[in-house]
């Protein structure tokens, strides 16, 4: 459930910008932003929000542009731009060390198991997946927008695009204990 909360400012924007981009990016900022402070508040550690803020920085800079330029192209790009900005923030996590979804995982599992490398390579996985995921869907919905496909199309790729990695996050880690165990001496 801790991945899915990090996701809603995400769903927010995309069904208020039916009433127009600006107001669905403004609905994610404000969103997002009280989604970090309720974090903050309770307690949460930062490298467990880095979804969260990570989001935030997104759509300041969405907002911003979607108030100045109203009627530009970027527009019709918006779940290209959302998820590609997803995608690079799964990629950079990666490329520095400190999968995203780690964090989260710690708010799951007992700290005894957060130094063991079967932790790590979990989470290295499942960002990867991720990341993944985010960057297919980009270009593919780039594509859908490209050759106006329309609704229909986009929505289910859309949801393919967050369905399936969560769908493997939810499964990958007993799996890859299991293996583990089995393994094992």
């Amino acid at each position: 459930m801790n991945y899915v909360r990090g996701f809603i400012p995400w769903i927010a924007f995309a069904v208020v910008s039916s009433a127009g981009w600006q107001w669905g990016a403004l609905a994610g900022l404000v969103t997002g932003v009280a989604l970090l402070v309720k974090e903050c508040k309770a307690g949460v550690a930062a490298e467990s929000l880095i979804l969260e803020g990570s989001t935030v920085c997104y759509f300041v800079v969405l907002t911003a542009v979607a108030f100045a330029l109203p009627h530009s192209e970027l527009r019709h790009y918006g779940g290209t731009m959302s998820l590609g900005w997803l995608a690079l923030t799964a990629w950079a996590t990666l490329a520095v060390g400190r999968p995203f979804t780690t964090g989260i995982a710690k708010r799951q599992a007992p700290a005894a198991v957060w130094g063991t490398p079967l932790f790590r390579r979990i989470n290295v996985v499942i960002t990867s997946v991720w990341a993944v995921s985010f960057t297919v869907t980009a270009a593919v919905l780039a594509l859908v927008t490209a050759e106006g496909l329309g609704n229909e199309v986009s929505v289910p790729v859309q949801v393919a695009g967050f369905v399936l990695p969560a769908l493997f996050t939810v499964r990958y880690p007993e799996r890859a204990r299991a293996r583990f165990l089995q393994a094992a001496p």
